[in-house]
């Protein structure tokens, strides 16, 4: 799949509505032909399912976040009330002694990937590439991504177990309900990944959502991604580090554009719109700091992603207590 189309043509169009003070839809780019594009638009049962799912990131190709709704937005009332829900949970667990699960830890997740193979072959990516995957979720959520300028906040990913699965209607991510609750495995602790070609780079479900629909709870990687592949400026593996992100309970950065809560974390500045690139000394707020342009949670090129932040790290550990432990 050719990858010309970048992230700026959709941050350009998206800025608008987030600067209206949107909740925030998650969207990136990925090239990809006009039939297909076609086809996903009509396939009216698999775009409702993400519209109804609990859709965390879904990152579009450029110029179709008007058209396609393929996540379901979060509301600053409704952001609030997960928020204080989750407090409330994680002190009820705390009090119970009821958070640590046997064999349940945020520093040990297991990772099963699903490789969906289309025609002629497409798609299945080798095993060293789904290795190298895992190693730069190590990588990056423990603070040795590029320069090591991270912060290591505790998680661990392992390669619990590799799939292949032959049908190109799966590849295309059509029937996408239909494949993920075949296919996943693990409890609500293991992070599922299913590596197809689509109009984007990822898709994600948050953690909150687990309870209602665990069958589909995962991520949906684009496979030219992983490291080593053709995704141009998005081929070093940290598509799934920010899909993972949401898995974990995390916002965009620019989560509500300029508007408290913003993404629920007080130690990354506010931050109008997606940004595209690395575009050093961005600042789209009047609130102070610049925006977190090397922040894994932005849509910035992945040679431009450093870091997460502390509070980030400590929302994380929340919402593995809260919803995944």
């Amino acid at each position: 799949m050719t990858r010309t189309l970048l992230r700026a043509a959709f941050a350009a169009a998206l800025a608008t509505t987030l600067t209206a003070g949107a909740a925030s839809t998650a969207a990136a780019p990925v090239a990809a032909s006009s039939a297909r594009q076609a086809a996903d638009c009509v396939e009216q049962t698999d775009h409702a399912d993400h519209v109804d799912q609990a859709g965390a990131s879904a990152r579009v190709r450029p110029g179709q976040a008007g058209s396609k709704a393929d996540t379901r937005e979060v509301s600053r009332a409704e952001q609030r009330r997960i928020d204080a829900s989750t407090r409330q949970i994680v002190r009820q667990k705390r009090a119970d002694r009821t958070s640590a699960a046997a064999g349940n830890s945020i520093a040990s997740i297991p990772v099963y990937v699903h490789v969906m193979i289309g025609k002629g072959g497409a798609g299945d990516v080798t095993d060293a590439q789904i290795a190298q995957q895992v190693t730069v979720l190590n990588q990056t959520y423990g603070g040795a991504d590029v320069n090591g300028a991270g912060l290591d906040t505790g998680v661990g990913f392992r390669l619990a177990g590799t799939d292949r699965i032959v049908n190109d209607a799966y590849h295309q991510d059509k029937q996408s309900s239909k494949y993920r609750a075949a296919t996943r495995q693990g409890g609500k602790n293991a992070l599922n990944i299913w590596l197809v070609d689509f109009d984007y780079l990822g898709i994600a479900t948050f953690p909150w959502d687990y309870s209602k629909q665990p069958r589909i709870d995962g991520i949906r990687v684009q496979y030219s991604s992983l490291p080593g592949g053709s995704a141009t400026n998005y081929d070093l593996g940290e598509t799934a580090t920010h899909e993972a992100g949401h898995w974990l309970g995390l916002y965009h950065t620019f989560q509500g554009g300029c508007a408290d809560p913003g993404d629920s974390v007080s130690d990354t500045p506010a931050q109008a719109s997606p940004s595209s690139g690395c575009p050093t000394g961005r600042d789209s707020c009047p609130a102070p700091g610049l925006d977190p342009i090397h922040n894994y949670m932005d849509y910035s090129y992945d040679s431009c992603y450093t870091t997460f932040s502390a509070g980030q790290d400590s929302r994380m550990d929340q919402m593995w207590t809260a919803y995944r432990a």
